[in-house]
């Protein structure tokens, strides 16, 4: 992984006063930055809406049921790692670094992913150097993708907006079976690759085993259904989940609004930090009490990459200072509505696909 070094810009003052600022709104209401009342709620909430529908899928009576219950399953699981696991892997779900370490392994280890390699690229590449090719480990390399300029223009690319949401489907099955499983030997399909400690391979094949255990294997021993049905629910759950997902994540740091800086021999970037992570994020509803109560602030994307020491669950509070301060220093707050964000990224995959120089969209507010 190239390690950048970032110059000075507008974005470093905005930066500062934006810490000031959000340190003094904290300390004015007498609170903390980490989860609260309402976050405490959201884990008790998720977790056991995790453990009821698995209770309610493993005893189904009749097919239409047990397929019911093993979706809503999959998409509790999923809003878990939205609301709680993401907030928890940058330790501040709860106030106690043990307990956001054990609430952030629990609920990823249980899901047949490993807590150790989605949190280390993550934080160490995906936050510190978005969207930079050879740096941030989510830049896509996939010969059936093209994502950056640098990347070789196929023939086939003019058509990867249409085929992207069918290969959508498969992102969390090629997670599981294949992304991970390619790391243990250094191969991925992203920019960059890392290394897992020893202890980490053993964790991530006994979890995933026990997930296959859980999800297909005790299903086909304990319910009369038969393997073609748990199978079936299966590979839909994943399917599924994909789709939210990539919907959910993929239009924020994929969309022909955004920039994807490069840096120089030196591994130099002519901008600050503050400023990368604003010019390569795009924010949509972020204002929206339903979206952040469910997508546990995904949809603040910019907020979240420029404050990640800040619980979601603040986001609505501190969103006015943001946006006052990005103005007041000149930066370009990319936000706007979900359809808009979604269309941008649509444009994003064919520009990609039949323009060998991209032409990044201007955003006008």
């Amino acid at each position: 992984m190239n390690r950048l070094k970032f110059a000075k810009d507008e974005g470093s003052e905005f930066y500062k006063e934006l810490n000031e600022r959000v340190d003094r709104y904290f300390s004015e209401k007498g609170i903390k930055k980490t989860g609260n009342a309402k976050m405490f709620f959201k884990i008790g909430l998720y977790f056991g809406l995790d453990i009821l529908f698995y209770l309610l899928m493993i005893n189904s009576s009749t097919p239409f049921a047990f397929y019911s219950y093993y979706l809503l399953m999959g998409v509790s699981v999923l809003l878990t790692a939205f609301n709680i696991s993401h907030d928890a892997a940058h330790g501040v779900a709860v106030k106690s670094k043990f307990w956001n370490k054990m609430l952030f392994s629990l609920s990823f280890n249980l899901q047949g992913n490993n807590a150790y390699v989605w949190g280390k690229n993550h934080n160490e590449s995906h936050h510190l150097y978005t969207n930079v090719e050879g740096s941030d480990i989510d830049v896509l390399n996939n010969p059936l993708f093209r994502m950056t300029k640098n990347q070789p223009l196929k023939w086939f690319h003019r058509y990867q907006f249409i085929y992207a949401p069918f290969l959508y489907l498969f992102y969390s099955i090629n997670w599981f079976f294949f992304r991970e499983t390619l790391m243990i030997i250094n191969y991925s399909s992203r920019t960059i690759k890392i290394e897992i400690p020893r202890d980490e391979v053993i964790k991530l094949v006994i979890y995933k085993l026990l997930y296959i255990g859980y999800m297909i294997v005790l299903p086909i021993y304990l319910l009369p259904f038969g393997w073609p049905t748990v199978f079936l629910a299966f590979f839909l759950n994943h399917f599924m989940v994909s789709i939210i997902f990539v919907a959910v994540l993929g239009v924020s740091h994929l969309s022909d609004f955004v920039q994807h800086p490069e840096s120089d021999k030196d591994n130099r970037i002519n901008m600050s930090w503050p400023k990368l992570q604003m010019c390569t994020s795009v924010d949509y509803n972020a204002d929206s009490s339903f979206f952040n109560w469910t997508l546990g602030g995904f949809n603040a994307h910019a907020l979240h990459h420029i404050l990640p020491n800040v619980c979601h669950v603040h986001y609505l509070e501190i969103l006015p200072i943001f946006r006052e301060l990005a103005d007041k220093h000149g930066l370009n707050y990319m936000e706007m509505p979900y359809g808009k964000s979604l269309a941008a990224h649509f444009r994003f995959l064919k520009a990609m696909g039949t323009q060998q120089e991209f032409q990044r969209a201007v955003f006008v507010k």
